[in-house]
């Protein structure tokens, strides 16, 4: 294998198994850089250090690359250089869409815990007789929200469709540290364009399930009791959703309306994990099945769960009764398992009042 190409595979790699985000030059300050990043994968990848030497090598990398095809499969993703991954607007809208009547125009602009949901809401929604509006997406892997701003008006397709007025739902997923300036920026730009345009902020599981040091390894997610799990949900309410309620409240207080809402996907992904916990997830006996890797990037079923979350969301309906998705085709049980996943999507949503969709408003889709 050519280096250039081992090295491309290798940043897709650190990337966090998401998207590339740069081209590799093969000069020596790249390489030198090249060597941070494997460090930094490292601390994110521990298991990857197949001799346990303390240094993850470019060997080392591929081999856990090739272990791990849902990782590779990225490389097929388009590029562009210094820049975020994006789409054109309309791209990911299917055919089927033209003859529904037109739902929201929607932006996605995500790290991986989220970008998914681009490509899973175009049929949901027209399966619930809603045509897709895709406004477009951006995904900066392991990013803030902040991050997205700070991209170059050149290369920022959310700013530049923010500001062409041609975005009715924006999505987006802010990391751990807040509050996050971007959300406050997007906000403010968005709603000078639209007024009517409303924000929804992703509040996320906890990666790693909270062990932000020491060792943690995915199979650990197994041994968490219904207990822990609702002190692990403590927690992350107490550290983090707090803090995004805050920040939230705020800025609709300084819009004056409620323009700006949370969607409760970790909440969804804790009651899942607790109906596996009482063997009441049909098809699904072990936590950990739910996660490709200790970081916590969601399995299908997962990724399912938190899309019917957004979808209650932006379309303020219920998921309940909307066929089984093609991520879930060959899930055993899949019926029945998607049946609980639309369930405990819109129990989260409509529960948390921050959402905005309240029970009454969303009747089952037919």
């Amino acid at each position: 294998m050519k280096t250039s190409i081992r090295i491309l595979l290798v940043v897709a790699f650190i990337a966090g198994a998401t998207w590339l985000a740069a081209q590799v030059a093969t000069t020596a300050a790249k390489q030198s850089g090249l060597e941070e990043r494997l460090a930094q994968a490292l601390k994110l990848y521990p298991e990857a250090d197949v001799d346990k030497n303390g240094t993850l090598s470019v060997d080392e990398a591929l081999k856990y690359l090739e272990a791990h095809p849902e990782l590779k499969a990225l490389l097929a993703t388009k590029s562009k250089k210094g820049g975020p991954s994006t789409s054109k607007p309309g791209e990911f809208t299917t055919p089927a869409t033209s003859g529904l009547p037109p739902g929201p125009r929607v932006f996605v602009c995500a790290h991986s815990f989220m970008i998914f949901t681009a490509t899973m809401l175009p049929k949901m929604a027209e399966a619930a007789g809603i045509g897709y509006q895709d406004a477009g997406r951006q995904m900066i892997g392991g990013s803030r929200t902040i991050q997205h701003w700070e991209v170059p008006d050149d290369k920022n397709l959310a700013k530049r469709v923010l500001r062409e007025g041609s975005v009715d739902v924006l999505t987006l997923s802010p990391h751990m540290l807040l509050p996050d300036e971007g959300i406050d920026h997007f906000t403010k730009l968005g709603l000078e364009k639209n007024p009517k345009l409303r924000v929804l902020v992703q509040a996320s599981w906890p990666a790693r399930d909270g062990n932000l040091t020491g060792e943690f390894r995915n199979s650990m997610r197994n041994d968490a009791t219904v207990e822990s799990l609702r002190k692990m949900r403590e927690m992350q309410r107490e550290k983090w959703n707090t803090q995004l309620e805050a920040q939230v409240t705020a800025l609709n207080t300084s819009a004056g309306k409620e323009a700006v809402f949370i969607v409760p996907v970790g909440d969804a992904v804790f009651a899942l994990r607790e109906r596996i916990i009482e063997g009441k997830a049909p098809g699904i006996t072990k936590q950990a099945d739910l996660f490709k890797d200790d970081l916590g990037h969601p399995m299908p079923p997962m990724s399912v769960l938190v899309t019917y979350c957004h979808f209650a969301a932006i379309y303020q309906r219920s998921p309940v009764g909307l066929p089984v998705p093609a991520a879930l085709k060959d899930a055993p049980q899949a019926a029945e398992l998607n049946a609980l996943l639309q369930e405990l999507a819109w129990e989260a949503v409509t529960r948390y009042p921050m959402s905005g969709v309240k029970a009454e408003a969303g009747k089952p889709s037919a």
